[in-house]
């Protein structure tokens, strides 16, 4: 899988219950669409989806499972329970919130990567910052993705575009594949964020979110 994704595109086809395009089978026909476009993975979330999408493409998948508990601020895969639901579907890789947040019931993510090893699944972490990503290596997390910066109470920033810094830091820091994701909007910048060494680009709402392409059409004639 690591050849596959090397310098290309991995298509994140979500759709939450308050977005227009909710339901697994929009998310099929969406990872579809991508498979046809050249996608060489797709992220996906939920077991339903994920079902869902396997019907329609061979594909590897990155699962996850966004779920919210009273708490913690921890919702990418924050507990054993959403380890399990993606063991039972069966997905290529699992992505977890590797951020230092405290997560539900007490769980800690020495643990939750434990069992996952155990269970021979490849492990995806979402970090914020350099240290959670070098952390989560060393706990035994296979890659690691800058999904979370800027969405971390602590990297909250102006800047509205992707974390470019943070990226080639994590490449400086380790020999683990660093995946770039987080507000990539064009072809561009995907192609900087692998020219400055991210192994793999992933795209969610830039693709496959048409209220916020159509939001940037209005903004941008607007200005």
């Amino acid at each position: 899988m690591l050849k596959q994704i090397k310098g290309k595109l991995i298509v994140s086809c979500q759709a939450l219950e308050n977005e227009p395009l909710h339901g697994s089978d929009i998310m099929a026909k969406m990872a579809l669409a991508a498979d046809i476009g050249g996608a060489v993975a797709i992220r996906a979330n939920g077991s339903d989806d994920i079902a869902a999408i396997k019907q329609v493409t061979k594909l590897p998948i990155i699962g996850l499972v966004k779920r919210i508990y009273s708490g913690s601020d921890v919702y990418i895969t924050p507990t054993k329970k959403e380890v399990d639901e993606l063991l039972q579907v069966g997905v290529d890789m699992i992505a977890i919130d590797a951020t230092v947040r405290d997560r539900p019931n007490e769980e800690s993510l020495p643990d939750l990567i434990q069992y996952m090893k155990a269970h021979d699944q490849l492990i995806l972490a979402d970090i914020s910052t350099v240290e959670e990503g070098i952390h989560a290596i060393d706990l035994g997390a296979d890659f690691v993705s800058t999904t979370l910066s800027g969405y971390t109470e602590y990297t909250k920033r102006e800047q509205s575009g992707p974390d470019i810094e943070l990226v080639e830091k994590l490449v400086h820091a380790t020999d683990a594949p660093v995946f770039a994701e987080g507000r990539i909007e064009s072809p561009t910048v995907a192609k900087q964020m692998i020219q400055k060494g991210a192994h793999t680009v992933v795209v969610g709402s830039a693709i496959t979110r048409p209220q916020c392409i159509t939001k940037s059409f209005v903004d941008g004639l607007s200005d």
